[in-house]
């Protein structure tokens, strides 16, 4: 029997490639909820699947789903460790189901990976802080973004990021639909259901402040580094509800 869409309770999943900080489960409960808050919407069903842990949806339950988010992480896109073959080869999965798929930092780069494209260490080294980042709207990719938010999106956003790797070449097919001065695929698309962004539209600046100061403490960042990445944030805003109606309208298919 059919079922009308509007009876039908849309139902995502976030694929958690990273464990909660203490910082995170202590503010927001987990960044299950950090993720819910940016792009879930009223009535709709969300699961969580900690795949850095080998917590896997079931083969069978994935046609259940409207769509997956998969998250940020501190391993390596371009790793061995077994939780990220399978992961790749679940997303490969998804892609050839058609589901959506939106891939956030790490996200963005292992989506890259599992359908052919090429991610590593980024040649300019880390990037942490906010970063302008410009939208090519003139794109096919960028139908589905409807017309009126594309229109109305401005032509570059400001988004907050914290990564070392980056996406080198973007699978055959997709296409490059935002860059930055730093970073040559900040975003890219795969025909209507897949989508990857670089940096990271779920995150406030008191969890970036946070982790600001871990990479500091761990040797990673140096201390201007961390200053000059922290000033940033003082004087510019990352343009979090554009980046949250781009995620909601991509995900929703609007």
């Amino acid at each position: 029997m059919d079922v009308d869409d509007h009876d039908h309770q849309r139902r995502y999943a976030l694929l958690l490639a990273a464990r909660d900080s203490e910082f995170v489960k202590k503010e927001y409960g987990g960044y299950f909820n950090v993720f819910v808050a940016a792009f879930g919407e009223e009535g709709e069903k969300w699961d969580l699947f900690r795949v850095v842990d080998g917590d896997f949806p079931d083969t069978n339950e994935l046609i259940n789903y409207d769509g997956f988010v998969v998250s940020g992480s501190p391993y390596d896109a371009y790793g061995t460790d077994l939780w990220i073959n399978k992961l790749c080869f679940l997303l490969q999965t998804l892609y050839a189901m058609g589901k959506k798929v939106l891939g956030i930092c790490f996200g963005h780069q292992v989506l890259c990976r599992a359908l052919g494209g090429k991610v590593g260490k980024a040649y300019s080294g880390w990037d942490v802080g906010l970063r302008k980042v410009k939208l090519m709207k003139n794109l096919p990719a960028c139908k589905h973004l409807d017309e009126i938010t594309m229109q109305e999106i401005p032509a570059s956003l400001c988004v907050i990021e914290c990564h070392q790797d980056e996406v080198w070449e973007v699978p055959l097919g997709a296409e490059v639909i935002a860059f930055s001065d730093k970073t040559g695929v900040e975003m890219f698309a795969f025909g209507n259901h897949i989508m990857g962004i670089q940096g990271h539209p779920e995150y406030t600046n008191d969890i970036l402040s946070v982790l600001i100061d871990n990479l500091l403490n761990n040797g990673s960042i140096e201390k201007g580094f961390a200053e000059q990445a922290k000033f940033g944030m003082q004087v510019t805003e990352p343009d979090r509800k554009w980046w949250e109606k781009i995620c909601r309208n991509f995900l929703r298919g609007r």
